[in-house]
């Protein structure tokens, strides 16, 4: 008896696994795998939240008509060409589908967020990978790779899991060397972290034309993970293709309301800048001084590589910190063996993988 086949491509796909967040007989978890705000949302994200309680019966706008608003002055973008979505992979998601299929090609670099490659193959299209330049996306090797097929290049700026980035004068070499209509997809989920005058989101890139959008979210410094908002901005042609794809219910009213008072709320986006920024050096200069080799990173994680050796590998560091209650995230999917990407939590939490790690070096010395 035959039965439905998907589609070519499909079965090729690795389901994403998100960062672990139980053990098992452990009661107090310390969670430090999937990069979420150290501080939680804002109180008003919270408030905003418990007031919609009693419209859950209600659809919520489909247009997200208040949150665009609240985008567009918060960042001074044009609301018509802001679209947002049920996280901001509903999105990525979406712009692989609608820009490539059989026979097209989507490019990023080795060791970029592990979406595009299953966005890629979710549309039937093929996944590329270009070789980075010290765990950093390379303007030039990604160039190498754009070919006649080539339909969409995604760039994470920064990057999820190396914490490396692009400064803004690169990403527009990128931009300038691709072929009009490639597609260039910039991903800055993590932008509201970067202190560097040299970064650029890439909202520019978006004005400038016709082939550049700049997607967001609010799981992040917004603390909203489990709201599932993201949002993207795009030429207004991609916007009205999204907008013709997307869901269309698809943030919840609890999600919509969240976001606004989140985005509103500046002076706590601004205390959890400073503290993933104060911590993330504190835990870098800990974590270099036991001998570990820590990336250079400018969002609310740091990449660390162990020793290749019997008892002090990345996989027995992890294993470490499990028995202390404390969950990082495994990164060999990515390529990446010898590393395990630690989130910056809470003040407690940070000095307490640091104190692990301490103990793990020191009891394989």
């Amino acid at each position: 008896m035959s039965a439905p086949t998907p589609r070519p491509g499909i079965l090729d796909i690795s389901p994403y696994v998100g960062g672990l967040s139980k053990l098992d007989g452990v009661d107090r978890i310390i969670k430090l795998s999937s990069n979420e705000g150290a501080l939680g949302p804002s109180p008003r994200a919270v408030a905003a939240f418990q007031a919609m309680a009693g419209q859950m019966h209600r659809y919520p706008d489909g247009h997200a008509v208040a949150l665009r608003a609240a985008i567009a002055r918060q960042f001074g973008l044009d609301a018509a060409r802001v679209v947002c979505g049920n996280g901001s992979d509903e999105l990525l998601q979406l712009l692989a589908r609608c820009y490539a299929g059989p026979g097209d090609e989507v490019l990023y670099s080795r060791h970029a967020f592990i979406v595009y490659p299953i966005a890629a193959l979710s549309a039937g299209a093929t996944p590329v990978a270009a070789d980075e330049v010290d765990l950093t996306a390379s303007v030039d090797h990604l160039l190498a790779k754009v070919s006649p097929r080539t339909r969409v290049v995604f760039l994470t700026n920064p990057n999820n899991p190396t914490g490396t980035y692009l400064p803004a004068a690169e990403v527009r070499r990128l931009r300038d060397g691709l072929p009009a209509d490639v597609l260039l997809v910039i991903d800055a989920a993590y932008a509201e972290y970067v202190e560097r005058n040299d970064y650029s989101n890439g909202a520019e890139l978006v004005e400038a034309g016709e082939n550049t959008v700049m997607t967001r979210t609010f799981s992040k410094i917004y603390g909203l993970g489990g709201m599932r908002v993201g949002w993207a901005y795009c030429p207004a042609q991609v916007a009205d293709v999204l907008n013709r794809t997307r869901g269309p219910f698809n943030v919840s009213n609890a999600g919509l309301a969240a976001a606004q008072a989140a985005l509103e709320d500046v002076a706590f986006t601004d205390l959890a800048r400073r503290h993933n920024s104060f911590w993330r050096a504190w835990l870098a200069e800990r974590l270099s001084a036991l001998g570990l080799l820590v990336v250079p990173g400018v969002a609310n994680f740091l990449l660390v590589r162990f020793p290749y050796q019997a008892g002090r590998s990345a996989k027995e560091a992890d294993a470490f910190l499990r028995g202390k209650g404390i969950i990082v995230r495994q990164v060999a999917s990515y390529g990446l063996p010898d590393y395990l990407r630690i989130t910056i939590g809470r003040d407690d939490e940070v000095r307490a993988v640091a104190g692990a790690l301490a103990e793990f070096m020191e009891s394989q010395a």
